[in-house]
């Protein structure tokens, strides 16, 4: 047998062998997000004016159920399958603070365009004249894989410098004594 259709033949078999995986891929991306603070009063609907239940065309998760005062992402997905399972991440740094905070959210993500809005709430938030200095979303898997991720300008920042004393900077002599 000549090497070519050897070639072939094994090019044939990897395409083949290999069409599954690429075709289970599930893709989905973050067309964009909205981040801001949200009082309970944005949330109230006509119908629950009379007796019913809070309703909305977004998917709304928060970190305390029981509050809807909050700082909220407002994210739009796009998702070629639907991901039951999935865990929003939210990772934050609150003004004043150097550590990032996170909370997680379970997310069952339908196939297709969806708006989740993403709210951190009650205790979970200092107030409404408080934002983020910093923020990164990721969307994981069931099997905690990152499938997507959306930051904040200032999240891709490297940190600033350590103090001088922490780095070893020679300070100014000491007075002269007298």
């Amino acid at each position: 047998m000549s090497p070519r259709p050897l070639r072939l033949r094994c090019l044939v078999w990897f395409v083949l062998l290999s069409a599954p995986a690429l075709l289970s891929a599930e893709a989905v991306r973050i067309v964009r997000v909205w981040p801001d603070y949200r009082g309970e009063e944005s949330f109230v609907r006509l119908g629950e004016y009379f007796g019913g239940r809070e309703k909305s065309p977004e998917l709304i998760v928060r970190s305390q159920e029981s509050s809807r005062s909050g700082y909220y992402f407002l994210t739009r997905f796009k998702a070629d399958a639907a991901l039951p399972g999935s865990i929003l991440a939210l990772e934050y740094v609150l003004p004043g603070d150097e550590a990032p905070r996170v909370q997680f959210f379970p997310l069952d993500l339908p196939r297709g365009s969806r708006a989740v809005l993403a709210g951190l709430t009650g205790p979970d938030w200092p107030g409404a004249a408080v934002a983020p200095t910093a923020w990164r979303l990721r969307l994981l898997g069931p099997d905690g894989d990152e499938l997507v991720r959306h930051q904040s300008f200032l999240w891709s920042l490297p940190p600033g410098p350590a103090p001088a004393e922490a780095v070893g900077a020679v300070s100014a002599p000491p007075a002269a004594a007298q």
